[in-house]
């Protein structure tokens, strides 16, 4: 059992927002640990199929485009993902979005898009799930790993107002779905993470070199820092974690 305690053999994952930044990042390291399928989805087919077919060289990864930011989109997931799968065993709500304007000009747009996707769509695509993920908890303790933002622990100067609000209440709502899901075997948890390079965080994407410098460990983080944290999560190691937020940032949340 110790020999296989970060495994995924078998299983099979859903990661939203998984074409590119922290999403590929986390299918990369699934199909790298074993797991049997990782289903990838983003709003743009192009990119989702692109990313699945560069991570078919490591395992199956499948591409299912999807707009998850509305309940029409979540359900069409939900009937694809049906139609291959009798369970789930891990799901990733990785999709979200930001936006800033100056605190006179926040248009009502942005603040819908950003808490709509970084908060309701979590609640709603686990809701729409959770007969598969019920069926995966027959058998082992099935995962929803949910990613915020440290910006949800502490507060940044940027005028970001309703990204940091929604990803502080996603923590909030981890453990409110953890406690609620705990008695099906599933286990619910949160990964929080600082500077990655993802064409959401085009500043730690394009001036790594600056961003690092305020960091304590003195760099942003890479594919296998992020990949680590979502493994452990889901493998058989994270059992007992549900809940929790794994704060994956090189130790800035605590220097600013």
């Amino acid at each position: 059992m110790m020999q296989n305690l970060f495994s995924l053999k078998g299983r099979v994952a859903l990661v939203t927002g998984g074409s590119r930044g922290i999403g590929k990042m986390i299918a990369e390291g699934f199909l790298t640990y074993g797991a049997r399928r990782v289903y990838v989805s983003a709003r743009k087919a192009a990119a989702c199929d692109a990313t699945a077919e560069e991570l078919s060289a490591i395992g199956e990864c499948v591409s299912l485009p999807a707009d998850v930011s509305t309940l029409e989109g979540i359900n069409g997931l939900v009937a694809r993902i049906a139609e291959r799968e009798d369970k789930l065993d891990i799901l990733v709500n990785n999709a979200g979005a930001a936006w800033g304007a100056a605190f006179d000009e926040f248009p009502e747009s942005g603040w819908d898009k950003v808490v709509d996707l970084n908060m309701k769509t979590p609640f709603f695509l686990t809701q729409a799930l959770i007969g598969h993920l019920r069926a995966a908890g027959k058998e082992h303790v099935a995962k929803v790993i949910n990613i915020a933002s440290i910006d949800g622990q502490s507060v940044t100067t940027d005028e970001t107002y309703p990204y940091g609000a929604s990803k502080a209440g996603l923590l909030h709502m981890t453990k409110r779905m953890a406690l609620r899901l705990a008695a099906d075997n599933i286990a619910v948890s949160c990964i929080a993470p600082g500077a990655f390079a993802s064409d959401m965080n085009k500043v730690a994407r394009d001036h790594a070199d600056t961003v690092s410098k305020a960091i304590p460990a003195g760099r942003i983080g890479t594919t296998e820092d992020m990949a680590g944290a979502a493994i452990y999560l889901a493998s058989r190691a994270g059992d007992y974690v549900t809940g929790s937020a794994v704060t994956v940032d090189g130790g800035v949340s605590f220097a600013r």
